[in-house]
């Protein structure tokens, strides 16, 4: 057995050398641990993991924020993951139970992205796996940047709708790479902080190329309408992403990539 410090909760726990039963309620190490080959090694997943992978013959035992704390002891997991931010709470509640919780860090870049891959496979002893799909991520990463060109780069304007609460993405978050990544450069690139509200009128002023929206299907939002409400321009391009596999802006697992080429498709559309 292992020692772990979860040092995010300042909690430990023991883990076997090779855990083998794993609850993730998070979607982007549900995805890695499927990539690297793993799958058989899950054992629960949240409601948001069957986006990603096939998890039909999982139980489902929690959500964002929520989770069934009788389901996951019945379970007897080796390992339970969550993420920092808004799981703090669920986080706190399932370490009191002693059950053995490890929270990753909420990537601000692609490359954080991959930094929680490794602990990943860390956690799981499958460093040289773990390793093998962060290289080839990576190296399709470079492969999109430099097939993405356009003679100027398109300054693209990204808002989150999690719910109700809207969200414009700054330079501290991995939506910033999925932009660069896909010929664009981001609107509010540099601004300090990864997600915030923005002024309307201030976003009037700058020089933007493309709208994209997130949205989930809990709370459908009409770009097209929230352009023409705030007088911005309605001769651009907007966008609408989903949480499908492929334009999920806020999908921080491999298939990212998948959503780089989605969006570089629909730039193409507008821009050369």
């Amino acid at each position: 057995m292992r020692k772990i410090h979860n040092e995010y909760l300042e909690h430990k726990f023991e883990l076997p050398e090779k855990p083998e039963r794993i609850v993730s309620l998070v979607s982007s190490a549900t995805e890695a641990i499927d990539r690297m080959g793993f799958h058989e090694r899950l054992c629960g997943v949240s409601e948001y993991c069957h986006r990603y992978i096939d998890t039909s013959e999982l139980p489902v035992v929690g959500q964002y924020m929520t989770a069934d704390l009788e389901a996951i002891q019945e379970l007897k997991p080796d390992l339970v993951l969550l993420t920092t931010g808004i799981q703090r709470r669920l986080s706190k509640r399932l370490a009191e139970q002693g059950l053995p919780i490890y929270n990753f860090s909420l990537p601000s870049s692609f490359e954080g992205i991959l930094e929680n891959i490794h602990v990943l496979g860390g956690l799981m002893n499958e460093l040289a796996a773990a390793r093998e799909l962060t290289q080839k991520l990576r190296k399709q990463a470079e492969f999109l940047r430099s097939i993405h060109q356009f003679e100027s780069r398109p300054r693209v304007y990204v808002e989150l709708w999690l719910g109700r609460h809207r969200r414009a993405v700054g330079g501290l978050s991995y939506i910033r790479d999925i932009v660069e990544l896909a010929g664009g450069e981001l609107v509010y690139g540099e601004h300090p902080e990864g997600y915030f509200e923005n002024d309307f009128v201030d976003l009037a002023k700058e020089n933007v190329d493309a709208y994209v929206f997130f949205h989930e299907p809990e709370y459908l939002v009409d770009g097209k309408a929230l352009v023409r409400e705030r007088a911005w321009n309605e001769g651009l391009p907007v966008l609408m992403s989903t949480v499908e596999v492929g334009d999920n802006m806020i999908q921080d697992g491999p298939s990212m990539l998948e959503t780089v080429k989605w969006l570089h498709s629909e730039l193409s559309l507008h821009y050369s």
